[in-house]
């Protein structure tokens, strides 16, 4: 069959473009579906149109059906039409959000509303491609559901319509053509295609002027001391590249609440101000979700700034001028996953992608906040990735923190108590800057938040990764895991989505109602709250005159059979300074052990937070 054949050459090409066979669903998909638009093309008169076939968006491994090129009719300039294409039969909006999401009876989850999808499509090509960096009114978007009825998909059009995003069915085919017709000539589409293939992949100026206001205008942040010093250091390495052909290696390291991200935020507007490209990355999900909506809260296009430390494993070198990795001690051994294909697992080290993409890589870090196995961010791991390239490599060291009140004597205390630094743990004393309570009971701890709450602070209750955590159920109360005698509380949730009114994992920590959730290290990490609740599990515990730790307490996934115990050990102790370090007025601590409360006590001088009722 033609159609056979058809998806046949069209495998053998994807292999080339791409270095992978496509799966069984895709070549199915195209025996389907290519044929149902290139018919509709030949219907329109438009056989000379050139047709892109699972075009490959910049700095992501997503990838839109078709791209049509061609020449619009009017103007006699380079005209794209991008067609995702549906082989759905009905399709219905989904009840929490109609606009947006939609059911399909294969899916046991909700998609995106495909009109919704092309125009995202869209919108990331003229933020992200040069050739339409200037003309984005050049690119329009459709989806086509050339299996449907109206009456099989008419709830989707309760999605918004324009030119970046519409639909069509079979049944509308007609419309179909005569759209097409408005934005495509009967002329040769070759040379916008070779354009558009053509075109750098770089943000475009547009997106940098919104960044620009977004980042930078919106909140003056101001840098002080080593943190000016950091800043300007990798504005000069920006004009060295520019100047010299010049790459090099920035390192930023400083503990919580140095300003790493507030450093980062600032070159980031600064830099778009300038049209230079750039982009911000993390390994974390939480951080990542948050920076999106925080900065980019009124314009959606300034998401697309906000990566993951595995986004560029295909991307080619230099591409940007400069990437901030945020968190950097985040960086994983590789970016491949679980989804990650076969074929690209190449086992090339996340640190060597994360350095090529960029003339000026930055990587912001702490190295006590290593908490997974795997996890590889720290400087001299960066540094020998430098030295491997032959590439200079500047340091600085952030000294100056703004969490935990400004309190240098409350990290101080943290890291010594937990051993990570010093001869062993010492005696709190307070410096006005920062409280510090003991809790004899999880229901203490709590209380004593909740009367903070009432004073106007927020609040947040954290622990070790100690108890098993379940899944929500929607409709359902959250599954209250973590047991502690006759107290019991629910993990915050895992999921994207709100359940009874508790907020989706990424927004755990900003989100006023996590608090009465439980946080774990990966959704705390990298935010602050005012008073800090942190459940010291049986995983850490005092005996005598050292800790222990007890690895077989965790139920923390991450720690496999392979992994050391001298490993667990390091980062059962990074989890908890972590935990300790995200109050900004306080922190209330408990301990499932006894023998380790009566050491808090003995710390800290505290019997108790029923004492401190007058503290604030």
């Amino acid at each position: 069959m033609l159609e056979e054949q058809l998806a046949q050459q069209l495998a053998e090409r994807f292999v080339r473009a791409h270095g992978y066979r496509p799966g069984h669903s895709e070549i199915r998909s195209w025996q389907r579906s290519i044929p149902a638009l290139t018919g509709v093309l030949l219907d329109a008169g438009l056989d000379q149109v050139e047709m892109l076939i699972e075009y490959g968006l910049p700095l992501t491994s997503k990838r839109a059906d078709v791209v049509l090129a061609g020449v619009h009719p009017e103007t006699r300039e380079p005209s794209y039409v991008v067609v995702e294409l549906k082989q759905w039969s009905e399709a219905y909006p989904d009840e929490d959000d109609e606009a947006m999401l939609c059911r399909v009876d294969s899916f046991s989850r909700p998609v995106l509303n495909p009109i919704e999808q092309v125009r995202g499509y869209c919108a990331y090509l003229a933020s992200f491609n040069g050739a339409l960096a200037q003309n984005p009114e050049r690119i329009a978007g459709v989806a086509y559901l050339h299996n449907a009825t109206e009456f099989g998909v008419s709830g989707l059009r309760a999605a918004r319509q324009d030119e970046q995003g519409r639909m069509f069915t079979e049944e509308r085919r007609g419309e179909f053509i005569s759209y097409l017709r408005s934005r495509l000539a009967p002329a040769p589409g070759a040379e916008a295609a070779d354009v558009l293939l053509a075109g750098k992949t770089q943000p475009s100026r547009q997106l940098m002027d919104v960044a620009a206001r977004e980042v930078r205008e919106r909140e003056q942040f101001v840098l002080l001391d080593e943190q000016r010093v950091a800043y300007e250091m990798v504005l000069g390495a920006v004009e060295r590249a520019h100047a010299s052909d010049h790459k090099e290696v920035v390192i930023v390291t400083g503990g919580p609440g140095t300003g790493k991200s507030v450093i980062a935020l600032s070159l980031l507007g600064e830099l778009y101000r300038r049209a230079l490209p750039a982009l911000h990355a993390t390994g974390s999900q939480s951080f990542t979700k948050t920076m999106r909506k925080v900065a980019g809260a009124r314009k959606r296009e300034v998401q697309h700034l906000f990566k993951y430390f595995n986004s560029f494993m295909t991307t080619k070198p230099n591409s940007l001028d400069v990437l901030l990795c945020d968190e950097a001690h985040r960086i994983r051994e590789t970016s491949a996953n679980r989804y990650t294909r076969a074929e690209q697992r190449t086992g090339r080290p996340q640190v060597d992608e994360l350095i090529d993409v960029a003339r000026v890589p930055v990587f912001l870090l702490d190295q006590h906040q290593v908490v997974r196995p795997g996890e590889i961010g720290r400087v001299a791991e960066i540094r020998a990735a430098a030295e491997r390239r032959g590439l200079r490599c500047r340091e600085v060291s952030l000294d100056s923190q703004f969490r935990c009140g400004g309190s240098d004597a409350y990290l101080q205390w943290v890291v010594r108590l937990l051993g990570l630094e010093g001869d062993g743990p010492v005696a709190w004393e307070p410096d006005g800057r920062m409280e510090l309570e003991i809790a004899e009971s999880p229901a203490e701890m709590e209380a004593f938040l909740e009367d903070r709450r009432a004073k106007g602070y927020g609040a947040r209750m954290s622990a070790g990764y100690c108890w098993r955590w379940s899944d929500a159920r929607p409709g359902e109360p959250l599954p209250a895991d973590v047991v502690i005698g006759d107290w019991a509380r629910p993990w915050n949730l895992k999921g994207e989505r709100s359940v009874m009114g508790a907020p989706p994992s990424a927004l755990w920590a900003t989100d006023p109602a996590g608090f009465g959730q439980v946080g774990c290290v990966y959704t705390a990490q990298g935010f602050e709250y005012d008073w800090s609740g942190v459940i010291l599990g049986p995983d850490l515990v005092w005996r005598t005159d050292r800790w222990v730790v007890d690895r077989a307490a965790s139920k923390d996934p991450v720690f496999k059979r392979s992994t050391p115990d001298k490993a667990v050990d390091q980062l059962v102790r990074n989890t908890y300074k972590v935990l300790l370090t995200r109050g900004m007025v306080g922190t209330v601590i408990y301990s499932t052990d006894p023998e380790t409360r009566a050491k808090l006590r003995e710390l800290t001088g505290r019997t108790g937070t029923e004492t401190s009722g007058g503290a604030e």
